[in-house]
């Protein structure tokens, strides 16, 4: 390892020297403890005696290598503060991980035979592709059996190859291009979606073995699909085994309380430590190496850009920093690897090159769009033409960033309700209007993501402990609806002008911007060899359009949704909360 690389930061490959490696027919166990007083290596090879570590380098690393030591055996580091008070703390570089509710890591051989040569060698950033992602809790999307509302619910956990073996076949049938985990590595409390860790490079072990999880996204490139992962660099879960405290300091957190805790109650990560960034560096390379991701969104990162997430606290300028090198290094390496920011701030350059002192990602979340459209479908109809400009404005800042378009879980939890469930009016109502936000949706620039159950139309807020409504498709509109969904997916690959240009200016014009107090939005939509004209009626009445409308937009050839001739003289009406996408001649 190039130590000096370590401590000032600048390393992506720590996980290469630090943690438990298998070499010459056992195990190379190595941590980093600075303050500590002494280390211990106790595990299930040693019957949990303790096996002294050495120091090495320049003192502040321990190894020892121990020929008992074999593949899947439980083991923890005791770190000793002073002569006689120590704590035992899990392998922050620990690849594997003891099943919640045990705490310790786990030997393991990450080596695995991928399959997906041709998917790597012809992988690049989608920026001109299309790209709509389907955001997965792994441990709800589907379960063996159901919750009882009492018990544990790892009882009805599918594993990751079960989970592979069903979910591709339904995101090829539904012609989604791309899959979101929620974070995978290693955490204590369910209820925490993944996002407070523990073991930064450990899959979680409630759903197999890191073999499985390299399956399932070995499994989703043969198939062609894309496979993103949910990493978290702000902060860490509390628990007094994981890096909390890890060596007797505040070695990965800052030591002063005001700045040391998060608004969740965890740890804030110190990016101002060279060894620090090097360890969430590593960690996120990590997982493009070793699982093959084809992309990282990174959680909470307005936490990062100022203090607590609160821009009257100023920037961090050490965390900005800490963002532009590891995006730098990471493009480095994986120049086609995505990487996404989850930001709800308007700091502006999320999505610059670092060169243009920009944070280097290649995506942001654009939240004002999500806050603004379902602040506006829930409104009453009747208001909506007074109210347009929340439709229009995320047209007025688009281009100053490459935006992905969300509806994530955090949109149907905690009591916001679920995306159905937020449209005005009845439930009759509802499902029309939601036909209409996913259309608005799709013909909008900029990439997608859903959370698995927006698809069904699910009206039960997403619980981490149940599975997916599934049985709502025994109900026709909730049939019809994810019928619709998948034709809507399907009409999006298939037309270049909704994803092709996202991001150039020139390829989206205006038609119509509601002038006329009506709730009716107009725009086309271009790429190279395809112009879409989109017509989007929110309001709760008829519309029709004269031909001056169409002749804006040049000569109609088809109604794309229906897949017909359009032959209807000089008009074209709408119902109310209606749209219709029509192809123009080119040229």
């Amino acid at each position: 390892m190039d130590f000096q690389s370590f401590y000032s930061g600048n390393l992506f490959t720590a996980y290469d020297y630090l943690g438990a490696h298998p070499m010459d027919g056992g195990f190379i166990f190595r941590v980093y403890a600075p303050a500590a007083y002494r280390v211990a290596l106790i595990g299930e090879f040693s019957d949990w005696g303790e096996i002294a570590m050495n120091k090495i380098y320049d003192g502040q690393f321990y190894e020892v290598f121990v020929e008992e030591a074999k593949q899947g055996q439980l083991y923890k580091y005791r770190i000793y503060r002073d002569e006689y008070h120590s704590l035992d703390h899990c392998d922050p570089y620990g690849f594997y991980s003891e099943r919640r509710p045990g705490t310790a890591s786990v030997t393991y051989d990450l080596s695995f035979a991928f399959q997906d040569e041709e998917w790597i060698k012809s992988r690049r950033e989608s920026r001109d592709r299309a790209l709509n992602i389907y955001e997965v809790h792994a441990g709800s999307w589907i379960r063996k059996e159901a919750w009882d509302g009492e018990g544990d619910p790892a009882q009805g956990w599918v594993t990751y190859r079960e989970l592979a073996d069903k979910l591709i076949p339904y995101l090829k049938k539904h012609h989604y291009t791309g899959l979101e985990l929620m974070p995978l590595a290693e955490y204590p409390a369910d209820e925490s979606w993944g996002y407070q860790e523990t073991g930064f490079f450990s899959a979680t072990s409630r759903y197999g073995e890191p073999c499985d999880l390299q399956y399932l996204v070995d499994s989703c490139h043969r198939q062609g699909l894309a496979v993103i992962l949910d990493v978290v660099t702000v902060h860490f879960a509390v628990n007094d085994y994981g890096l909390w405290n890890f060596d007797g300091s505040s070695l990965y957190e800052y030591p002063h309380p005001a700045v040391g805790y998060s608004e969740w109650g965890s740890c804030n990560f110190m990016h101002s430590r060279g060894d620090v960034r090097s360890f969430l560096q590593s960690a996120c390379a990590f997982w493009l190496d070793k699982y093959h991701f084809d992309g990282l969104r990174f959680d909470a990162v307005g936490n990062l850009i100022y203090w607590q997430g609160n821009s009257g606290r100023g920037i961090n300028l050490d965390a900005v920093r800490f963002m532009q090198r590891m995006n730098e290094g990471l493009k480095e390496t994986y120049p086609d690897a995505m990487l996404i920011a989850e930001d709800s701030t308007s700091y502006y350059g999320t999505t610059k090159p670092v060169s243009e002192n920009g944070l280097g990602f290649d995506y942001k979340w654009d939240l004002g769009w999500m806050n603004d459209t379902l602040g506006f479908m829930g409104e009453d109809p009747g208001d909506r033409g007074r109210d347009i400009g929340k439709l229009l404005l995320s047209m007025d800042y688009f281009y100053n960033e490459n935006y992905l378009l969300p509806l994530s879980h955090d949109e149907v939890v905690h009591g916001k309700g679920t995306i159905v469930n937020k449209m005005a009016g009845d439930l009759k109502e509802g499902m029309a209007q939601i036909r209409l936000l996913y259309l608005y949706m799709f013909t909008h620039p900029g990439k997608k993501l859903n959370f698995m159950g927006n698809e069904l139309a699910q009206l039960r807020e997403w619980d981490e402990k149940r599975e997916l409504d599934w049985d709502l498709l025994k109900s026709r509109d909730h049939a019809d609806f994810q019928a619709y969904i998948s034709a809507l997916n399907r009409f999006y690959e298939a037309n270049p002008a909704l994803w092709q240009r996202d991001y150039d200016s020139s390829a989206f014009r205006w038609i119509q911007r509601g002038e006329k107090g009506d709730g009716v939005l107009a725009f086309t939509r271009c790429s190279e060899e395809q112009e879409l004209l989109v017509v989007l009626n929110f309001s709760d009445k008829s519309r029709v359009f004269s031909h001056e409308i169409l002749e804006k937009a040049g000569p109609v050839l088809r109604t794309q949704l229906e897949g017909g001739q359009d032959d209807r003289p000089g008009s074209l009406c709408l119902l109310p909360f209606e749209g219709v996408v029509l192809e123009r001649e080119k040229g």
